[in-house]
């Protein structure tokens, strides 16, 4: 009889349970963790929604902070008892996507062709961190220890929350002195306006409808923040600018009319960097992209992974460059983790992040 572990499984739409399931086994090129602090993630709403589908009985999550429990026979460098964690994205650095320096890609070919999104493989393709313990592939290239006198929810945020915000100001390119507009500030949103701090803009301006969302921009670097519902934000953000448009907008929520907006702000020759998670079609009006002309960039980012991105993001925190403490509102048990689904699904009480013991 294999031994047990409790584990959040995705059973159908609407429906993330706490069940029973074996305890993995591993590979020689895999680490078993054991999980100690997990979180929520806006794409496991996605998920419990059926809005991104995955198999039935498949463990959700992908944002583990852990201890070593096993190590595979050829993980070198490592020890048990070890504090770790691993990106949300675990690439293997063998696929073509990675070794052409994209490594979220790395997916390689399966029976449609190319599959998107590949490197994300925790509680997307192989089961996640919502768990006691987690299997970790081609861990080697994927474990990265938490440096000593480091909590684990000040590292909680490192495996997706910023390292997709940091990438939204990286792939947008921000220059010192840069014009930024941040739509949306949630947990990814508030990473991509302190990343916008630390890239060195000049003006950062946060927008939200919920006034603590705009409190906490404002400690994660915003010098303005506007609220949607009291302020034609559009039209705001142009007369800020003194009529030029932002250097660079960053969409952090997946929304049509947000992805729109931040569109409309941008300068001539400026960039829209989309972090957003989209469940359905977008639509680029004509007035927005200057009939084509008007010189813009649209990038998305999935967010980096591997050991040296999470080292240099725990870098940040530990030369405390930022705190992202505060982003964690909430905390449960691991047996409570429907609730705490709830809870986030929701938005209730000023939830940003929920961390989740194991």
């Amino acid at each position: 009889m294999p031994a047990m572990m409790k584990a959040a499984i995705f059973v159908e739409p609407g429906r993330i349970e706490i069940e029973d399931k074996p305890i993995p086994e591993i590979g020689p090129n895999d680490a078993l963790i054991r999980v100690t602090t997990t979180t929520i993630c806006g794409t496991d709403v996605h998920i419990l929604k059926g809005e991104y589908p995955v198999e039935k009985g498949l463990t959700i999550g992908h944002e583990p902070v852990g201890v070593i429990e096993k190590l595979g026979a050829n993980v070198q460098g490592y020890r048990e008892g070890q504090r770790v964690i691993a990106g949300a994205i675990c690439p293997s650095f063998t696929s073509y996507a990675c070794q052409d320096g994209c490594s979220a890609q790395d997916g390689g070919h399966h029976q449609h062709g190319y599959k998107p999104m590949g490197g994300w493989r925790f509680g997307n393709t192989i089961d996640g961190a919502q768990a006691e313990y987690l299997r970790v592939p081609d861990a080697q290239a994927n474990l990265s220890p938490v440096p000593d006198g480091l909590s684990d929810e000040q590292v909680l945020m490192c495996p997706d929350i910023m390292s997709t915000g940091f990438a939204g100001a990286e792939s947008a390119g921000i220059k010192i002195g840069d014009m930024v507009a941040v739509f949306a500030q949630g947990p990814i949103g508030l990473c991509a306006t302190a990343g916008a701090r630390l890239r060195g803009a000049g003006l950062i301006i946060a927008v939200d409808g919920v006034e603590e969302r705009l409190s906490m921009a404002r400690q994660m670097g915003a010098d303005i923040t506007l609220d949607f519902r009291k302020v034609d934000v559009v039209s705001e953000i142009l007369k800020l600018t003194g009529g030029r448009g932002v250097d660079v907008s960053i969409e952090a929520l997946g929304l049509q009319s947000t992805f729109e907006s931040a569109l409309r702000v941008l300068k001539p020759g400026g960039t829209l960097s989309s972090l957003g998670v989209y469940s359905g079609d977008l639509t680029i009006p004509l007035g927005a992209i200057c009939a084509g002309l008007g010189d813009h960039r649209i990038v998305t980012s999935l967010c980096p992974g591997g050991k040296e991105r999470m080292r240099r993001l725990m870098q940040v925190i530990e030369s405390e460059r930022l705190d992202l403490g505060p982003l964690v509102t909430h905390r449960y048990d691991l047996e409570n983790i429907v609730e705490a689904y709830e809870l986030f699904s929701h938005q209730r009480d000023g939830v940003l992040k929920v961390a989740i013991s194991a």
